[in-house]
């Protein structure tokens, strides 16, 4: 038998193929062959009726206890976001006292730090990718004046934030398991399915990068 998937001989992209993740909470249902499934079992008996309420109640259980996984990842994330916008905060006003510093980029600092903490996660992913924005803008600054790189706390302050993007990406890594984790999990059929499908989960939108920084990571570097 022939492989279905031959790289030397089936045709090929050759312009590339670019990918997003869809902004997209997709609600868990299930159909009429899930109640019948349910009611099948406590037609034979009670014991095996019994047995699948114990195997919903353990499923629940487990799928509360991912669910707060998922908010202490979020909020590791939220963490490193306060900390980096503090630092953008300091670095913009120590920037602000050498150069004239572009106002808005005080004023959206100003509004991020007051609202990093999101409440859902299209929110933060959102959040998020605006911090990177006022970031550059302060990376763009801070190259345009060579002197300022001898001033001790501005490179202290860079450093930082280069540590804390590092800190945010690998958060966000954790973050995006523990998510791929719950959107598989929830349409495990039939115990977790069925659960899922009576408390409403839905599926939940992992991170992403925005097209101004696909479009970078596209360009030349050296």
């Amino acid at each position: 038998m022939a492989n279905e998937l031959d790289e030397t001989k089936d045709p090929v992209n050759e312009a590339g193929r670019d990918v997003a993740v869809i902004e997209k909470q997709l609600p868990i249902k299930v159909g009429w062959g899930s109640k019948l499934f349910e009611a099948i079992l406590w037609i034979l008996a009670i014991i095996p009726g019994l047995i699948f309420l114990f195997m919903k109640i353990k499923a629940g259980n487990y799928l509360s206890q991912l669910q707060q996984k998922i908010q202490h990842d979020a909020s590791q994330i939220d963490n490193y976001l306060e900390q980096r916008v503090v630092i953008l905060q300091n670095c913009a006003k120590i920037l602000d006292k050498a150069i004239d510093l572009d106002k808005t980029t005080m004023t959206q600092i100003a509004a991020y730090r007051s609202g990093a903490s999101a409440d859902n996660d299209g929110v933060r992913n959102d959040i998020a990718q605006k911090i990177d924005s006022v970031g550059r803008s302060i990376n763009i600054a801070f190259e345009n004046y060579p002197d300022l790189k001898a001033h001790a706390e501005i490179a202290d302050a860079m450093q930082q934030n280069a540590y804390l993007q590092k800190e945010i990406t690998a958060a966000r890594e954790v973050y995006n398991d523990t998510v791929a984790t719950w959107n598989r999990d929830i349409y495990a059929w039939p115990t977790k399915m069925i659960v899922a499908a009576k408390r409403g989960y839905t599926t939940r939108i992992p991170f992403s990068t925005s097209s101004e920084v696909k479009e970078q990571a596209r360009g030349v570097f050296f």
